[in-house]
């Protein structure tokens, strides 16, 4: 479909029928962290990162979003590295925010940082927030965070954020075997307390440099059965076609949990995710190894750039997570910290 009289996409498809709705947008590729799935600190110097010239500018960002948005994408995620090292970014927000179409503006974040900008962020129009947490213990968590964070640090951060009206706030823990599984149970209790949604995500195989082992990867289905001895669960529908989390209510009414299996369970069937670096390259997967350079289209306008969405995104045919271990399935993967995850 396309818009009467100027020619630009409403409705892109990949080859898998699969459409364009969710945008996945670093802001920043550096990071105050250095978590060992995603950053580790001995392959990730402490002085990486773009030069601001190479970032994306806040004008190019919002032709970029209005783009997609014409595109046919509905929901937003800004992401990093860690976002809110982003100067100016509740500023970003509120230009985003008043683009005609997009429904639904979210953030992901380590939350180290939040507690100080938790209340800009709301007034400027954010929807929604999910942070990253590993653990509750306060030597773990300092150990996964490349010996860089504190988790209290993450709760205040966690508390001011609800205090500014984000509700629910989603917490993503990402579980290693042998390293953080004794988190779980823990992060639970903590979740069902404090009225958060919390998201267990498998460990997996992004970009190069996280030393990926399947044996470390804990199944969401064993995950589900621990919990579910301790509380029990009953599954949920989706919220909406593409979501990536199996959604479980607690039985008592308490809450609910999710899990996102990409490795166990690969959902690439229903993807609707673009993603784009703070540099401006477009990746259609995950797990993808190229990107696509927008930057150059950005200076034709926001109409440029759906037409261009359109031709690419009609050519995707992504589906690494079904691919996993075969001859076919790329070797080679950008890194999250680029990306987001």
């Amino acid at each position: 479909m396309f818009e009467a009289a100027r020619g630009v996409p409403t409705d892109v498809r990949d080859r898998l029928g699969r459409p364009l709705r969710d945008l996945r947008l670093s802001v920043i590729e550096a990071c105050n962290f250095r978590c060992p799935y995603c950053m580790p600190a001995d392959r990730v110097p402490d002085d990486h990162g773009f030069g601001s010239a190479q970032r994306l500018s806040f004008d190019e960002i919002e032709t970029l979003v209005r783009g997609f948005v014409r595109a046919g994408v509905t929901k937003l995620r800004l992401t990093g590295g860690e976002p809110l090292l982003r100067k100016q970014l509740p500023e970003l927000i509120a230009r985003l925010a008043r683009i005609a179409g997009l429904e639904d503006i979210a953030l992901t974040t380590n939350g180290s940082l939040l507690a100080a900008q938790a209340s800009a962020l709301r007034e400027a129009g954010l929807h929604r927030i999910t942070v990253s947490l590993d653990a509750l213990d306060p030597a773990l968590f300092h150990a996964l965070s490349g010996g860089r964070g504190r988790v209290a640090d993450v709760l205040s951060g966690i508390e001011a954020a609800r205090a500014a009206g984000f509700a629910p706030i989603k917490l993503n823990c990402v579980v290693e075997r042998g390293v953080n599984e004794q988190e779980v149970l823990p992060l639970v209790e903590f979740a069902r307390a404090h009225g958060h949604v919390l998201r267990f995500i498998e460990f997996m195989d992004v970009g190069t440099c996280n030393g990926w082992q399947r044996e470390r990867v804990v199944p969401s289905a064993e995950l589900r059965d621990r919990i579910h001895a301790r509380w029990p669960l009953r599954p949920l529908e989706a919220n909406y076609r593409g979501e990536v989390a199996s959604r479980y209510g607690f039985v008592d009414g308490q809450g609910e949990v999710g899990f996102v299996s990409s490795v166990s369970e690969p959902f690439c069937g229903d993807c609707h995710r673009a993603r784009v670096s703070a540099d401006g390259r477009l990746y259609t997967c995950l797990f993808a190894a190229e990107g696509r350079d927008l930057r150059p289209i950005l200076a034709e306008g926001d109409a440029a750039l759906a037409s261009l969405l359109a031709a690419h995104w009609s050519r995707r045919g992504d589906r690494y997570s079904e691919l996993r271990g075969s001859a076919t399935a790329p070797r080679r993967h950008v890194e999250m910290y680029l990306v987001g995850g």
